[in-house]
């Protein structure tokens, strides 16, 4: 396992445009992996966003059989990085609904892991003038993902997950050491609870997690938050994008020194519930 690596997080504005999406992904994964990254991580959605909930049914994709995924296997597999795919719509168990699945490839191009985004976003925001329903389209995962990589042990999870803490206690009890969050959080939302939430999954962890998001104006009227970006496990914003533009945040990620905070500070095993 290497100690310590340089780790991207993606931020894209993505559209109802597959080939534009995969084109402005392949751009900015050769530009970190060019920039030393060796895990690169893609938001929620990366590869479409379309007009309607239902419209994603249209690309979705058999699981290990696919462009979405060969687009994944051969960007890891050029480039030699661990790659974090975002979210891709794979067919499930319901003809009218698809998993929102985060998948994760190897420097040979093999896949990982696969991790189906478990809690969906059903809710009103902005005070009530946005509404979402994402389980009317998306059929929930149920498993938690950890894997064991060259580069330490790797936690999924995606977006409205991020409200769940118990999901990401139980992935660092199944020993996580960065925690990956592929997401596309609203503007208003964002702007509320994005920080406090990702800097307070890692702290009370005392995990990396790494939190590559979607920015901007998307074609179904949508605004998503963006400012991408990688916490530490003592919370600091190591990088961050600034706005909501797309681009790629940079940050090493050191588990040697991830082992020596959590011995200094073991707040990990003074649980008592």
């Amino acid at each position: 396992m290497n100690d310590a690596y340089i780790a991207a997080v993606v931020q894209m504005t993505s559209r109802a445009e597959v080939a534009t999406n995969l084109a402005q992904a392949a751009a900015l994964i050769a530009a970190a992996a060019g920039a030393g990254a060796r895990l690169v991580a893609l938001p929620e959605n990366f590869s479409f966003l379309g007009r309607r909930e239902q419209d994603k049914l249209t690309v979705a994709e058999t699981d290990g059989d696919g462009p979405l995924q060969d687009f994944l296997a051969n960007a890891a597999h050029r480039h030699g990085i661990h790659l974090v795919g975002g979210t891709i719509p794979l067919r499930g168990g319901d003809p009218r609904r698809v998993r929102a699945a985060c998948l994760l490839y190897g420097p040979d191009g093999q896949r990982l892991a696969r991790y189906d985004k478990m809690h969906l976003f059903d809710v009103s925001v902005a005070g009530g003038h946005e509404h979402y329903h994402e389980s009317a389209s998306i059929e929930p995962g149920d498993e938690p993902m950890v894997v064991e990589t060259a580069l330490g042990r790797l936690g999924l999870a995606v977006c409205y997950d991020l409200r769940f803490p118990e999901l990401f206690r139980t992935l660092q009890a199944q020993g996580a050491d960065v925690l990956a969050v592929p997401s596309a959080f609203t503007e208003s939302t964002g702007a509320a609870h994005w920080h406090l939430l990702c800097r307070t999954r890692a702290v009370e962890n005392l995990c990396y997690l790494l939190a590559p998001g979607q920015g901007g104006q998307h074609d179904n009227g949508r605004r998503t938050y963006g400012h991408s970006l990688i916490a530490s496990p003592w919370a600091d914003v190591l990088a961050e994008c600034a706005d909501a533009e797309p681009g790629i945040a940079y940050a090493r990620v050191d588990t040697a020194s991830l082992q020596d905070i959590r011995a200094r500070f073991p707040a990990l095993t003074h649980r008592r519930l």
